[in-house]
């Protein structure tokens, strides 16, 4: 802290030094600059010493000013932020916060690990995470304020959970190539003429499911639907016949190539288990479309296979077909366990309107 003529004119350097200088105090509770206590000036000049995001809340309306490292936590807020009450300021967490704050205005500070809090500290909200503590900061042995060292955990959180979601998905996919597997060599041994005959067709089609798989966790630039459809389900049939697809020449971008492939790998899985292509005469219908404004559909309709029943809960292929898969084309997606065979409804974009 820099002193001229006995009146405070910059704390330090840093850039929230020069804004806390310059500020005009004298219009909010703390009153001017030149008139604070010891106690504030101190916590300010410590709190702007330190490369943690920090912020004080002091005097009755627990006026908000904070250090260099805490601006980008503010966001776009903190255009307006210094200088207001912290109830203003973090209006959309308050409720959340306030036993905290509370807490610590008692004289007990507090230690709070990766808590969620959904933010719209940038006009939207925001689903955060944040390891932080509150502690009571004293004027004359009475508690004036507190202040709050924070972490933003949310990138830590969000990585373990999208490694856990890998890691379902993982094992999702190992259960499905085991059933595929199963139910690849129960087929064939059903249908084969000979031991011959066979072994030739279950080796011809494990090595479709090689490829398959290979699709699944490689996907080029683009690719064609077609290519993508017939590759994902060339390891499930018996003969070409079982499936028709009908629609046009059309690229996707990779990723919406991957989610494509996933859906159909486990409707044509679920198909071989229990569906049209666990019956000898069972069939499959795949129809794709685009229309003028870049609306795309696509339909996956069995028929001739055993009579369907809906599942009596949603598990992890349900919400990949449901869910993941049409966020690749901001779209939705329903499907239908009509008795006579199962419809699936891909309903979404190409590319993302603006």
């Amino acid at each position: 802290m820099q002193v001229k003529g006995g009146q405070i004119t910059q704390f330090g350097r840093g850039r929230m030094g020069q804004l806390i200088a310059s500020y005009d105090w004298a219009s909010t509770p703390l009153g001017s600059i030149e008139g604070w206590s010891q106690s504030l000036r101190s916590y300010v000049e410590m709190m702007l010493g330190q490369k943690h995001a920090i912020c004080l809340f002091w005097g009755p309306d627990l006026t908000l000013l904070y250090n260099d490292a805490y601006a980008p936590i503010l966001g776009a807020k903190e255009n307006t932020a210094l200088g207001r009450p912290a109830s203003l300021v973090w209006a959309d967490v308050w409720e959340a916060i306030t036993p905290f704050v509370n807490q610590a205005l008692t004289g007990e500070g507090t230690w709070s690990q990766e808590m969620p809090l959904v933010m719209t500290r940038n006009g939207y909200p925001e689903e955060t995470f944040w390891t932080f503590s509150y502690s009571p900061l004293y004027e004359n042995g009475e508690i004036a304020g507190m202040i709050n060292v924070a972490l933003d955990a949310t990138h830590g959180v969000m990585a373990r959970r999208r490694q856990d979601e890998l890691q379902h998905e993982l094992v999702h996919r190992v259960k499905n190539s085991l059933a595929v597997t199963k139910a690849i060599v129960t087929s064939t041994l059903r249908n084969a003429s000979s031991v011959q005959v066979a072994q030739e067709a279950i080796g011809n089609r494990m090595s479709a499911l090689n490829r398959a798989q290979d699709l699944l966790f490689s996907v080029a630039e683009k690719a064609l639907i077609a290519d993508v459809v017939r590759t994902a389900l060339e390891a499930h049939l018996d003969r070409p016949e079982r499936v028709v697809m009908l629609g046009p020449a059309l690229d996707v971008s990779a990723n919406q190539a991957l989610g494509l492939s996933l859906a159909v790998y486990e409707l044509a899985t679920n198909a071989l288990k229990y569906g049209a292509l666990s019956s000898p005469d069972g069939l499959v219908s795949i129809a794709w479309a685009v229309d003028s404004e870049d609306a795309f559909s696509f339909e996956w309709v069995e028929s001739g296979g055993p009579a369907v029943e809906a599942p009596s809960s949603n598990g992890f292929g349900s919400r990949l077909t449901g869910r993941v898969v049409p966020a690749y084309f901001w779209g939705s997606a329903e499907t239908d366990f009509a008795v006579s065979g199962l419809r699936y409804r891909l309903s979404g974009q190409l590319t993302q309107k603006a």
